[in-house]
């Protein structure tokens, strides 16, 4: 399993938050946290990829800037 924090462009409210929660829910991965600004889930990179990530972020109508690994 692997925990990543995603920096978010272009998040500004609560409406943002929701549309990135629901998107990420979509995928087989752990919703950690999502603000303003950024998401940190945890996921089995066998199973998702990060391009999935990129891809259910642009779907709520965002822009990922960065993927950061967390520490284990």
């Amino acid at each position: 399993m692997e925990s990543v924090k995603i920096t978010i462009e272009g998040m500004t409210c609560q409406h943002c938050v929701k549309a990135v929660e629901v998107e990420l829910s979509e995928l087989d991965v752990n919703v950690l946290g999502v603000s303003i600004g950024s998401a940190e889930v945890r996921y089995d990179s066998l199973k998702v990829k990060s391009k999935e990530l990129d891809e259910a972020i642009e779907n709520a109508g965002f822009k990922v800037v960065s993927i950061e690994t967390l520490d284990k």
